[in-house]
């Protein structure tokens, strides 16, 4: 086997002025020929006869327009009545603590306050602070079972009793 770091090294390409000149006429003699043949066959394609130019004669252009306007229609118109809402309930509470008859009794006051709430619930039970209250008592201010002062507000993104 041959080493291929070994083996003999072309020769040298040969310079190109190493051409005979007589090959060097004969190029520039044919491709002259080639040029002049070119242009007498291409001068008697056409027979003599001129080149026709295509004139465009402008033509007529008919536009016609339509224009409709439509009927109008039956209008409808619905009438909303707004509902009015609920003003704030103002509520007015007075405790009155009558004397006792007997002053053995052992009654106190929170007793007499126990039924003194003026807005209850639907089932008849006071209101006590943090409860939810209802649409129509938004606003209204009551007591509770044991006598304190409560309202409506809006607290904690709902209307809830708070202490006045």
């Amino acid at each position: 086997m041959t080493n291929p770091y070994t083996a003999p090294i072309p020769p040298a390409p040969r310079p190109p002025d190493s051409r005979p000149l007589h090959k060097r006429v004969l190029v520039w003699i044919g491709g002259a020929a080639l040029l002049v043949t070119g242009t007498f066959i291409g001068a008697a394609g056409n027979d003599g006869q001129q080149p026709v130019e295509a004139k465009v004669k402008p033509a007529t252009t008919v536009t016609a327009t339509v224009t409709t306007t439509p009927e109008p229609g039956p209008t409808v118109t619905e009438t909303v009545k707004a509902k009015a809402k609920p003003g704030p309930t103002v509520t007015v509470t007075r405790t009155a603590t009558a004397k006792a008859a007997d002053s053995g009794s052992n009654s106190t006051s929170q007793d007499d306050d126990a039924g003194s709430c003026t807005i209850t619930s639907n089932a008849g039970n006071c209101y006590s602070a943090g409860q939810f209250c209802r649409n129509s008592d938004h606003g209204a201010v009551t007591t509770t079972a044991g006598g304190t002062k409560i309202e409506c507000a809006y607290s904690s993104n709902a209307w809830r009793w708070t202490y006045a």
